[in-house]
């Protein structure tokens, strides 16, 4: 190779010192070849159960409803004064990624909903497909109805 030229990776051919490279861009979303075709996210069906010391009704229930407001995609709550449960679905690409949003979404809007300082003690995430199973067989977590936040 002569001093002042270069190749670039792809073979293409010299260019004189100084001479720009074109520049490609990757418009988002578009993937390597090496690394497959993309998945589309998916519809887990999350349940997050917290507990911990006695808080009063009232504060709990507005708490609730404040992250629900603050988070429309949340289908109910259900409440005592010593513990909850939490019912949306997550649209993500497997199920690591959903778990991981659940398992964040109690301590990340402790301060903003005004939640109380409860411990995550439950967690489940299943797919669409095995929710409605169990639907149809008459078992597991009953619809997510009414929507909203409820005493137990």
């Amino acid at each position: 190779m002569r001093p002042g030229t270069a190749t670039s990776p792809g073979g293409a051919g010299s260019r004189a010192a100084g001479e720009e490279r074109a520049l490609t861009s990757v418009a988002a979303g578009d993937r390597f070849e090496r690394e497959g075709p993309a998945e589309p996210p998916r519809l887990w069906h999350v349940t997050l159960s917290v507990s911990g010391a006695r808080a009063p009704l009232p504060e709990v229930r507005r708490a609730l409803e404040q992250l629900a407001h603050d988070h429309p995609f949340l289908l109910t709550s259900r409440y005592a004064d010593d513990h909850a449960e939490i019912r949306y679905w997550e649209e993500a690409r497997d199920l690591h990624d959903a778990a991981a949003v659940a398992l964040r979404l109690w301590g990340e809007h402790r301060q903003t909903a005004g939640l109380p300082p409860w411990e995550i003690v439950g967690l489940e995430v299943i797919d669409r497909a095995t929710y409605h199973q169990r639907i149809a067989a008459g078992y597991g977590p009953a619809p997510a109805t009414p929507v909203g936040v409820h005493p137990f």
